[in-house]
């Protein structure tokens, strides 16, 4: 572990929880081999573990593996092919071993454990932190239920692999692995890497061999068995496959088959192909999250499960690009301990603006940006919370909106910081330098400093090591005497807890409709950036890419707001406006953009623009009447659509509609149909 000394100053109080640093490293698993089958009516797993292991540097005679809620039936080392007894205790979460001699670190052992797993006997509070924590679930097992399909599936983040096999919690073991499934021979299996060996056996089971042969941590381990339509794409000759349920498998292709152009758009943006042998994604039935990133195996809730129309609505291309991005940051590279989750988080779900901004352009991906960021500012309780955090009760609490959404946004500062070249550049080198290894934030830290040649600690002291975010007031003045441009920006937030920011970002000064562009960094509590300027400008444009993560306040008036709505070039240029708008909906200006922006070309800026009818005057609402109709049925969002006919219902529902109500009622999207019904 590289332990480049951080310099934060301390802002406030420690808090009481305890301090979670990165776990010790006593003993280092090289290869973990599984030999599972399952009793299906008690949600057993029988199981033979061959686990090939070493100190990690200093000697040692003993190992302790996690195991919660074993039946241990044999312990050994295995010597000349022989399984030869070992002492060991056993407390119900971890299997203490003696082994037969004292181990070097560079000799190797091979422990056997004989066992059988029990998951739904654990119980909550007492065994595993939560429902979400028994590791393998069983659904259906006794079919029971004839509607539901029996399966069963993992979920090993944060530290639950331990409930169906022995092995090291935590992010920091890595493994290569071979795990055999022996299920009924009506199911199919999925684990991690690839499927090696098939056998059908004589009692009408049959056991599928899956070997992963490049080293990924302990949770990412996954096995998933059931009734499953294999759909198979490639990408540039690996394979990629979707799991899916049978009455669901004919949309696999709609819902899963952007994955390839996703591979190849990381794979470049990053200049490192995607590293692993395969790629698989699986639809399960009452999965525990959203989604799970496993190598090459990745997990996904049954809201996956899709009709045609369901699509329409919500794609969730977002959680797809997530877990692949995670492909590079978490698996091929990982966090060496819960509280570097950020270095596995923060990247995936930056991950999924990358997937937008390639695919849908820069105002798709700046909305769901946005969302990050309201989804942070939303909740005060994150502003007490730093992105990298060694204090907390249990891991699980590191899985919130800091680690991931607040998290996601910094990296996109740390990229308008830069610039592209830089960025991308540098966390190409921080891929290839720990390569199937783990990092922590400095490392992170180190490598954007060896690219840019410049110190980084400010940003990443302030940002990643720190609480809160900047609350800025904003003030613009044109002095008509000196001809300058005075734009005084003030630091509002609490500085016994939260840092005095270091903020570079460019202010966008338009005296016609193209912008003269002033790059400027704020530093101090309060500063005044002065600007000659020949003519009152007509916009005054403070954080010109709208990049921060902030709050702000700032006075404009009605005719600057117009401006930036007709000329600013970005979404949130729009949308801020169009907030202006929808606050002075009394401004007969305000009004007329607001008819303007139902021609926007991003799909939300639309649907506000739709929802803000009634508020035009009965004159306005009539001119708009034939734009709403093309609008109900041909606009390329389906909310949008769907916005648009609930306001023709409720606005012009006397009017001849039977033209839109005929095309609109063919339409699939459920929004769309829930809009129509009632009428």
């Amino acid at each position: 572990m590289q332990n480049t000394a951080i310099v934060k100053p301390i802002l406030q109080q420690q808090p009481e929880k305890p301090f979670r640093g990165s776990y010790p490293k006593t003993t280092d698993i090289l290869n973990t081999k599984l030999e599972l089958s399952f009793n299906w009516d008690s949600a057993f797993v029988i199981g033979k573990a061959y686990i090939k292991a070493k100190p990690y540097f200093y000697p040692s005679n003993q190992v302790i593996l996690d195991a919660q809620g074993f039946r241990i039936n044999q312990v050994a080392v295995i010597r000349d092919q022989r399984k030869l007894p070992l002492n060991y205790s056993y407390d119900g979460k971890a299997i203490a071993i003696q082994l037969d001699k004292l181990y070097s670190r560079d000799e190797n052992y091979t422990l056997f454990v004989d066992y059988v797993a029990m998951p739904n006997k654990l119980k909550t509070g007492v065994d595993i932190n939560s429902a979400d924590s028994r590791g393998l679930y069983f659904i259906n097992p006794t079919r029971k239920d004839k509607d539901v399909p029996r399966q069963l599936w993992s979920q090993g983040e944060s530290e639950c692999n331990s409930t169906w096999f022995p092995t090291i919690n935590g992010p920091q073991e890595k493994m290569e692995q071979e795990i055999s499934l022996t299920v009924p021979d009506t199911m199919k299996t999925l684990s991690n890497g690839l499927l090696r060996q098939s056998s059908e056996n004589s009692d009408g089971t049959r056991t599928d061999t899956w070997r992963l042969e490049k080293p990924h941590s302990t949770y990412l381990t996954m096995i998933a068995a059931g009734d499953f339509v294999k759909t198979t794409d490639t990408w540039r000759n690996k394979e990629v496959s979707y799991y899916m349920e049978p009455k669901f498998a004919a949309n696999a292709r709609l819902i899963f088959g952007k994955t390839p152009e996703m591979m190849e758009v990381f794979s470049k943006k990053l200049s490192l192909e995607y590293p692993w042998e395969k790629y698989s994604q699986i639809v399960v039935r009452d999965f525990v999250s959203g989604a799970m990133e496993n190598t090459t195996a990745t997990v996904l809730f049954d809201r996956m499960n899709m009709t045609e129309g369901e699509y329409l609505d919500e794609n969730y291309e977002e959680i797809i690009s997530h877990e692949l991005f995670h492909h590079w940051f978490g698996d091929y590279v990982t966090a060496e301990s819960w509280a570097n989750l950020p270095l596995n988080e923060s990247f995936a779900a930056y991950g999924e603006y990358l997937w937008n901004e390639y695919k849908h352009g820069r105002d798709y991906a700046d909305y769901y940006g946005l969302k990050d960021q309201q989804a942070y500012l939303s909740n005060p309780q994150n502003h007490l919370k730093d992105v990298i955090r060694y204090h907390y009760e249990h891991q699980d609490e590191m899985f919130d909106n800091v680690t991931y959404e607040k998290g996601a946004r910094i990296l996109h500062m740390l990229r308008k910081t830069v610039g592209d070249d830089a960025f991308f550049k540098a966390l190409n080198l921080y891929l290839t330098r720990h390569a199937y290894q783990t990092a922590e934030i400095d490392d992170l830290r180190l490598v954007f400093e060896e690219v840019t040649g410049q110190d980084l600690h400010w940003f990443f002291n302030q940002w990643f090591l720190a609480s809160g975010h900047p609350k800025l007031n904003i003030a613009s003045h044109y002095d008509e005497a000196s001809s300058q441009v005075k734009v005084t920006i003030s630091q509002l937030q609490d500085l016994s807890t939260t840092p005095l920011y270091k903020l570079p970002m460019a202010i966008d000064i338009y005296t016609g409709t193209k912008p003269d562009r002033k790059q400027i960094v704020l530093e101090k509590q309060e500063q005044t950036f002065t600007f000659p300027v020949h003519q009152r400008p007509k916009l005054v444009n403070v954080d010109a890419e709208k990049y921060l993560l902030c709050e702000k306040t700032e006075e404009k008036s009605l005719s600057e707001y117009v401006f930036q709505y007709e000329f600013a070039p970005l979404f949130l240029d729009r949308l801020e406006a169009i907030n202006f708008f929808k606050k002075n909906s009394g401004e007969k200006a305000a009004r007329q953009e607001m008819v303007k922006a139902l021609g926007d070309q991003n799909w939300y800026i639309r649907k506000l623009a739709v929802d803000f009818v009634p508020l035009l005057s009965v004159e306005q609402r009539n001119s708009v009447y034939e734009r709403l109709k093309v609008m109900a049925v041909s606009d390329e969002r389906s909310y949008v659509r769907a916005a648009a006919i609930a306001i023709l219902k409720r606005l012009f529902k006397n009017q001849d509609n039977s033209e839109v109500l005929e095309k609109a009622s063919k339409d699939k999207a459920p929004s769309v149909m829930k809009a129509l019904s009632g009428w």
